[in-house]
């Protein structure tokens, strides 16, 4: 019995030391520290994707939507509100973002939090001739909150399979080289 402690505890000794141990989330946040540069060095990665919780959201045609009906595709969800000012100067960004490498495999979901609801989104869209996003609107903002969002703009950057890669707080030029870089790096790791 002592022995088969003993080279347990050597093991455990031996993956600690060597290094064998260190686990895929050093690897995971390292591989992504090359990208955080520019535009992206307010980017906080996770050490490992995690789980992200689902939740509702309305579109255009007034029906509901769920997070994990975009399930398979890399997601820059991005919470924003007409009134708020970083907001509004990121928008373009993220729309010229979407018409740039908007694919099956990427989309940005720019998920407005505006009390009025989608009419206001719509009209906002129109005057700052926003082409590339599909307007959405959660009026309740509950889906700010299940997220853990509680200052706009924010953006979480979501892997194919729904988990959270990390995500950037405040404002950001998201069609800049950098932002895109970072962006099809989680890509083609997915």
């Amino acid at each position: 019995m002592m022995t088969r402690t003993l080279k347990h505890l050597s093991f455990l000794i031996l993956l600690t030391f060597t290094g064998l141990g260190a686990g895929t989330s050093t690897a995971f946040s390292e591989n992504l520290d090359a990208f955080l540069t520019g535009e992206m060095q307010n980017f906080a990665p996770n050490e490992t994707p995690r789980a992200f919780k689902d939740f509702t959201f309305t579109n255009a045609a007034g029906d509901q939507e769920q997070l994990s009906d975009y399930k398979g595709k890399v997601l820059l969800v991005n919470f924003w509100a007409t009134w708020c000012a970083p907001c509004r100067k990121e928008m373009p960004g993220l729309d010229q973002l979407q018409g740039d490498i908007g694919s099956d495999d990427f989309q940005v979901l720019a998920i407005s939090q505006d009390l009025q609801g989608m009419e206001k989104v719509q009209a906002f869209f129109e005057k700052l001739g926003i082409k590339n996003l599909t307007a959405f609107n959660d009026k309740t903002v509950k889906s700010g909150r299940t997220a853990g969002v509680f200052g706009l703009p924010a953006s979480i950057l979501l892997n194919s399979e729904g988990e959270e890669i990390g995500r950037l707080i405040g404002p950001a030029e998201w069609d800049a080289p950098e932002s895109k870089a970072l962006i099809q790096h989680i890509i083609s790791g997915s």
